[in-house]
């Protein structure tokens, strides 16, 4: 039933091209609510075997080459398919109002969605370099037709990263086809590849796919592609598309390659702690709300990596949790600053959404806000928190020392996040002296302005008649919101699926 996520999604991306704009949201939005559904629905079956990577579509598909249309589940992909489900119903909620070429837009956004479903639901390697590819396109459109902030450097400068990171899974594949005769995902789990090979086949294969989860110094391209893309690209690409990154590097480098994975391990540790205290701090000195973000979303894809480097499994089955936590936290957080504060305010400078009153004009944006900034800093009660603190306690056992300097990295993560949370929302506004725009006659959202400081100060002085918040935009903040409190209060439901698939990998460390 899971396989229909896939078809279903697909379905509803080509049929809106054939009818009227109108209908297109409407069938953008049963079609992602439908893969949420059957997603949600696998979750509580108890008839799956989410121990094992299980069969549930195989059929012929070039024969002679053996590839196959062959797809699995087990608890790890059944998480990052309940995250996708979630991820697309919001970013179509937030998405409501588009009315540029809309039936394109949608057929570009639920490709994305259609394409990650494939991935993590691939279990023949060809298979899953196809779908893996897939999703590029559609990035590159959806930023450079509907982005902004030099929309055209930014979808580039994305596809440029993934194509050369596609490139290097393609090696990876290749060689692993060349030696092991096989395209089999679970076949190839079993095959014992020489250490030799297995030197340089991991690291080229686990890097091709870090690429796309902003390992650094590779992870240039996700700031720069957030802060370019339209809300829903963002929501996108941090909620799903990067996750595709470290799900492949486990679900084929980590798993096909074990002795490889053990020699580098402690690189990948290296250069997550790096990207996790790095970005951090970068993320500390931006001044465009988005810029935050997106680095913010860089330094918890470290925790990801480094719970993945710990080969243990605590720290991977952490890794796991954290990418369905980042997932739902950074969509959330995106589609706050550029949904909610962006388009009625058009600024996303720190300094001038601080004199606005943001908390006042808007307040259930700055409530949603405040949810996701803690959820971002790990506070206790929410996902973020469940998520790190298992990586933490991994990486103990593992990389000691790591810790030690990942706790400097979250000090800054509590920093940027509260200095962002407090510039945005809770600033010190220049009170009600000058003649509100309302009376005036303007509207902040309507008019063309010729900066944004102009429109910072005619927002701030006609607050009051910014556009509140849609009931749209309300259902997809508040599906976000439940998601990381009911995973952050119990872990238990996702880790239960999570921590018996780990276990049955043969990387992990005795």
């Amino acid at each position: 039933m899971i396989a229909w996520t896939i078809y279903i999604t697909f379905a509803g991306a080509v049929v809106p091209l054939f009818l009227p704009r109108v209908f297109s949201r409407w069938i953008a939005l049963l079609t992602t609510v439908a893969g949420f559904a059957i997603g949600l629905a696998a979750l509580f079956r108890d008839d799956v075997d989410l121990t094992h990577f299980t069969t549930i579509v195989r059929v012929p598909w070039v024969p002679m080459l053996g590839m196959n249309y062959h797809l699995a589940v087990d608890g790890i992909s059944l998480t990052m398919v309940l995250v996708t489900g979630i991820a697309a119903v919001s970013t179509v909620l937030f998405s409501w109002d588009v009315d540029h070429r809309q039936n394109e837009f949608f057929f570009w956004l639920l490709l994305v969605v259609a394409g990650s479903y494939g991935v993590f639901l691939s279990a023949d390697l060809f298979l899953l370099f196809v779908f893996y590819e897939l999703v590029i396109v559609p990035k590159y459109f959806l930023i450079a037709i509907w982005g902004s902030t030099n929309k055209e450097y930014g979808a580039m400068k994305l596809t440029l990263y993934s194509f050369f990171g596609g490139a290097l899974v393609f090696i990876g594949i290749l060689a692993a086809y060349a030696t092991a005769g096989s395209l089999d995902l679970n076949q190839l789990a079993q095959f014992q590849f020489t250490p030799q090979l297995q030197s340089w086949v991991f690291p080229v294969l686990f890097l091709g796919f870090a690429v796309l989860a902003g390992i650094w110094p590779l992870h240039t391209w996700a700031p720069t592609g957030h802060v370019a893309a339209p809300t829903a690209g963002s929501m996108l690409l941090a909620g799903i598309v990067m996750k595709l990154g470290t799900y492949g590097g486990l679900r084929v480098a980590m798993t096909l390659f074990p002795q490889g994975f053990h020699m580098w391990s402690k690189w990948i540790a290296v250069l997550a702690v790096i990207g996790i205290v790095y970005a951090a701090a970068v993320a500390l000195r931006q001044r465009d709300l988005k810029f935050v973000i997106g680095y913010s979303s860089v330094s918890h894809m470290g925790f990801v990596l480094l719970g993945l480097a710990t080969a243990n499994v605590l720290g991977v089955s952490g890794a796991v949790l954290q990418m369905f936590s980042h997932g739902v936290i950074a969509a959330l957080l995106f589609a706050v600053a550029g949904r909610m504060v962006y388009r009625r305010t058009h600024t996303r400078d720190l300094d001038e959404l601080s004199i606005l009153g943001l908390s006042r004009a808007l307040p259930f944006a700055a409530f949603a806000f405040v949810i996701a900034s803690a959820a971002s800093m790990g506070i206790p009660g929410f996902s973020g928190f469940a998520a790190e603190i298992t990586i933490l306690l991994g990486a103990w056992k593992t990389f000691p020392v790591a810790v030690w300097i990942t706790g400097a990295g979250m000090v800054l993560v509590a920093a940027f996040t509260l200095r962002a949370l407090k510039k945005s929302f809770f600033g010190e506004s220049l009170g009600s002296a000058a003649v509100p725009a309302a009376a005036a006659g303007v509207s902040p959202v309507t008019t063309s302005l010729e900066s944004p400081r102009d429109t910072a100060i005619s927002a701030r002085d006609g607050r009051s008649s910014l556009e509140p918040i849609t009931f749209a935009e309300k259902c997809g903040a508040g599906l976000l919101m439940f998601a990381t409190l009911a995973i952050g209060l119990y872990p238990k439901l996702l880790l239960d699926r999570i921590q018996p698939a780990v276990e049955a990998m043969r990387f992990l460390k005795g």
